[in-house]
C-alpha cells in the first residue's frame, strides 16, 4: 500500500534558517518510512516556500509526489475557522483505504492545528495515524526522529491493563469491597458500571426488599465522585415517609405558599443539584409529584411550591422500586410517562436465594464489619461454619429479608459470642432463631390482613378469604377504587360494552360489609 502523508508547510521550521533539520524535508528522507505522496497545505502568502520545499524533496526523494494544497486562512490561530476549513478539507478528499495508507504529519502548524487533526483523527473524519518527527539527536541519523501515534488504544498492551485495573477496581467499589461469584450479579455490575461512566440518565434499581439497592445507590454516587461525574452529594429519600407533603419536599416551597417563615424549604430536587437524588419505593409518590419530577426530569426546570419563577437543577436519578414495575403500572402507582423515562436502565438485583454463591463472602464480610464496630475479634469455628452454610444453601432456605436476614443473623451470632469463636451450639441457635422469624411473618398473612377489615375473618370460607385478602392488597397498592378496578378486571373488562370497573369493585367489596375507605388505608402486613 501507498504512504500518504498529509501536513501543514512549517513557515518557519521549513525554511530552515535556525537550523540545518527541515521536517517536511527530512519527513520524506526517512530510509524506514517512504513517503509515495506528500499533501503540503499552505496558504498564499508561503507559495514560494511551498515551492522550495517541494523541490528540496525531489531532491532527497525522487519517488515522493508532493501535491500543493493551497488552504488560505485569516488567522490559524482560530480554532473555529482551522477545524472548519480542514474539516471540509477532509470531507471533500476523497479517501481510498483500499489502497493507500493515511498518516497526519503533527510537527509543522500552528498548535491550534495539532489539536484539530487530534481530534479529526481521532474521529476518524481523517482514517489516519499520526506521526511526530523531531531534530536529529546528537550522534543519531541526520534526517531526525520519526514516531508513529496510533490512537487505537486496544493495540497498546500496558493501557489496556490500566484499564482493566480500573475496571476491576470500580465492580469491587460498587460491590462494596466483596468478591461476588454469582454470574447474575456479575453481568448486572459489569454492565452498571459502564452505564454509569457514560451516561447521566436515570437508572432504575429493581429487586425484593432487602436485596442491597439503598447500599448499591450510595457506591454508584461514590464511583461517579471519584470519576468527577458528579461535585454534589447524595440525597435519600424514602418515598413511603413523605404521604400528603410529598410535592413541596421534593420541588421545595416559599413562603408565600403558606404566609410563614418556617414554611421556607429548598426541597430534594434543589439539595441534591449537582449530585445524586435517591428515591427509594419511587411508587409511593403521589401523582402530581410522579409528574413534577417527570418534568423536572425532562427539561431541568421545576417551580417550587409557592413560586411562579423556574428554578434549573442538573442532577443523576436513581430510583428503586420492590414490585415488579408492570404491576405498579396497571395498578396506577407508577405514572406510565414516568416509567417510561425510567425504564431505559433498568437493573434487577437479584434475590440472595439466587446467588447462594455469594452468602460465604457477604457472611465472612458482615461479621467483619460487627467486629470492628464492638471492637473485638470474632470468628466462626469451622464446623460451625459448616453448619451455617448448609443451611444458608438450603433450596428450602428462602431467605425473604434477603441481605437483611444475613446481616442481622451475623450481628447477632458476632454479639453473643462473648469469647471471640462463634460454636456449633450458636449456630444451631441461630437457625432456630431465623425459623421461628420466619415462621410468624408467614403464618397466616391472610388472616392478619383481614383481621384489619373484618369482625370475624374465620366465619368466611377459604376461598372467600384467598380472594379477598388478593383485592384487598390491591386496593392498598392502587391511588383509586378504578385504578384498582381496572388491575383486578383487565381481563375481563374488554368483553364488556360499557365497563365501569369502580362499580363491579364497589358492589365485590359490599358483599363483606366493606368500602374503599375500609380496605385502602395504609396498614403495613
Amino acid at each position: 500500500m501507498r504512504n500518504v502523508v498529509i501536513g501543514f508547510l512549517g513557515t518557519q521550521l521549513d525554511m530552515g534558517k535556525r537550523r540545518a533539520w527541515r521536517p517536511s524535508v527530512q519527513l520524506c528522507a526517512h530510509p524506514g518510512f517512504p513517503v509515495d505522496r506528500l499533501e503540503l497545505i499552505h496558504d498564499q502568502r508561503h507559495y514560494h516556500l511551498a515551492c522550495n520545499v517541494a523541490a528540496a524533496i525531489r531532491m532527497v526523494s525522487p519517488q515522493t509526489e508532493v501535491r500543493l494544497v493551497n488552504l488560505d486562512m485569516n488567522d490559524p490561530w482560530d480554532f473555529q475557522e482551522v477545524y472548519g476549513r480542514l474539516y471540509d478539507f477532509a470531507a471533500s478528499y476523497g479517501f481510498d483505504e483500499d489502497r493507500e495508507r493515511y498518516h497526519v504529519h503533527l510537527t509543522t502548524g500552528t498548535h491550534v492545528a495539532q489539536i484539530c487533526w487530534f481530534l479529526l483523527t481521532e474521529s476518524r473524519h481523517i482514517p489516519a495515524r499520526l506521526i511526530q518527527t523531531g531534530p536529529p539527536r546528537e550522534g543519531g541519523a541526520p534526517e531526525g526522529t520519526l514516531d508513529v501515534i496510533d490512537l487505537d488504544l486496544a493495540r497498546y498492551n500496558a493501557l489496556q491493563r490500566r484499564f482493566d485495573v480500573s475496571r476491576r477496581e470500580h465492580a469491587a467499589m460498587l460491590l462494596g469491597g466483596v468478591e461476588t461469584r454469582s454470574p447474575k450479579m456479575q453481568a448486572l455490575i459489569e454492565r452498571l458500571d459502564l452505564v454509569a461512566g457514560s451516561t447521566d440518565a436515570p437508572i432504575f434499581l429493581l429487586g425484593e426488599a432487602g436485596t442491597g439497592k439503598s447500599a448499591l445507590a450510595t457506591r454508584l454516587h461514590e464511583l461517579k465522585l471519584v470519576r468527577r461525574q458528579v461535585k454534589g452529594r447524595l440525597v435519600q429519600v424514602n418515598c413511603a415517609t413523605l404521604r400528603d407533603g410529598a410535592l413541596p419536599a421534593l420541588l421545595g416551597q416559599r413562603r408565600a405558599a403558606m404566609g410563614t417563615a418556617s414554611s421556607e424549604r429548598p426541597g430534594f430536587l434543589r439539595e441534591a443539584d449537582g449530585g445524586v437524588l435517591f428515591l427509594d419505593q419511587i411508587d409511593e409518590l403521589p401523582p402530581d409529584a410522579q409528574a413534577a419530577l417527570l418534568q423536572a426530569l425532562e427539561t431541568g426546570r421545576y417551580c417550587p411550591v409557592g413560586s411562579e419563577a423556574e428554578v434549573s437543577v442538573r442532577l443523576q436519578l436513581i430510583a428503586s422500586a420492590s414490585l415488579d414495575p408492570g404491576a405498579l403500572v396497571r395498578s396506577g402507582r407508577l405514572r406510565p410517562d414516568l416509567f417510561a423515562r425510567l425504564s431505559q436502565w433498568q437493573f434487577r438485583l437479584p434475590p440472595l436465594r439466587e446467588r447462594r454463591e455469594d452468602i460465604e463472602a457477604q457472611l465472612l464480610h458482615m461479621t467483619a464489619q460487627t467486629e470492628r464496630k464492638l471492637g473485638r475479634q470474632t470468628g466462626l469455628n469451622a464446623d460451625a461454619l459448616a453448619r451455617y452454610l448448609r443451611f444458608a444453601n438450603d433450596p428450602a432456605t428462602l431467605w425473604p429479608g434477603n441481605l437483611r436476614d444475613l446481616q442481622a443473623s451475623a450481628g447477632r451470632m458476632s454479639v453473643l459470642a462473648e469469647r471471640g469463636r462463634v460454636t456449633l451450639a450458636m449456630v444451631e441457635d441461630e437457625i432456630n432463631v431465623l425459623k421461628a422469624q420466619w415462621t410468624a411473618v408467614d403464618a397466616d398473612p391472610d388472616g392478619t390482613l383481614l383481621a384489619q377489615v373484618l369482625p370475624d375473618p374465620a366465619a368466611l370460607d377459604a376461598f372467600d378469604r384467598v380472594q379477598l385478602a388478593a383485592v384487598i392488597r390491591t386496593c392498598r397498592q392502587s391511588s383509586s377504587l378504578s385504578a384498582a378496578g381496572r388491575y383486578l378486571f383487565a381481563a375481563s373488562r374488554a368483553e364488556k360494552a360499557s365497563p365501569n370497573d369502580a362499580d363491579r369493585l364497589r358492589k365485590y367489596l359490599a358483599r363483606f360489609g366493606l368500602d374503599w375507605a375500609a380496605v385502602s388505608t395504609s396498614q403495613s402486613l
